[in-house]
């Protein structure tokens, strides 16, 4: 996988936010002996196990995230097309800017510059950007069916790519920004990620 960033720890943070690997957390998760977490890196672990963490709307959306890209791993998929995060990745000629949103109301935003908002209390406001966020995505999600190939590199320089985190898998749709921009859809999910990251900005660094 290429590198997005020269600092290795944004390059963490950055593979972290796909929940796609489970390994990546395993060295990064704050507390282990939470039984989620048992569950999630024991190879024995019961498919009702993970299943269980999925459907669980207490826990973070990333833990359900990797119980249902292990489940899928074994070849048990969702296929409700719950949508859980997503992620706006734009190429920008300085580097890389990203802004992940997951359902539960946490963000990370990084920067091209390096600099890193982390967003673990949801608010009024950003409850509902997140939600006009997601109903843009859902608008995407219900139109087109998930990448089956491994996790692409970053966008090339100039481009956005728009990945949908869902339960049956990684949903993406990539474009030079004003091509994506001037989509209704596509548009529409841009300006609302815009929104939530202007939001971030305003709001942490006020």
């Amino acid at each position: 996988m290429t590198q997005s960033y020269t600092d290795e720890h944004l390059n963490t943070i950055y593979g972290l936010l796909f929940c796609d690997d489970i390994e990546m957390y395993r060295s990064s998760a704050k507390n282990t002996a939470e039984s989620q977490w048992k569950e999630l890196f024991s190879p024995q672990s019961p498919d009702a196990a993970l299943q269980a963490i999925l459907k669980n709307g207490g826990l973070d959306s990333r833990v359900r995230l990797l119980a249902s890209h292990l489940l899928r791993e074994r070849g048990i998929v969702d296929i409700s097309r719950h949508l859980y995060g997503v992620i706006a990745e734009v190429a920008l000629d300085e580097g890389l800017d990203v802004l992940a949103v997951y359902e539960d109301g946490t963000a990370r935003y990084i920067n091209f510059s390096g600099k890193m908002i982390i967003w673990e209390a949801e608010t009024s406001e950003s409850a509902q950007l997140k939600k006009e966020l997601f109903a843009a995505a859902q608008n995407i999600v219900s139109k087109i069916g998930p990448w089956d190939g491994d996790r692409l590199p970053p966008p090339v320089t100039g481009n956005v790519r728009l990945n949908f985190l869902v339960s049956d898998g990684l949903y993406f749709g990539e474009a030079p920004f004003e091509a994506l921009a001037a989509d209704p859809m596509g548009g529409a999910v841009l300006n609302s990620a815009g929104e939530f990251m202007r939001f971030l900005i305003g709001t942490t660094m006020a």
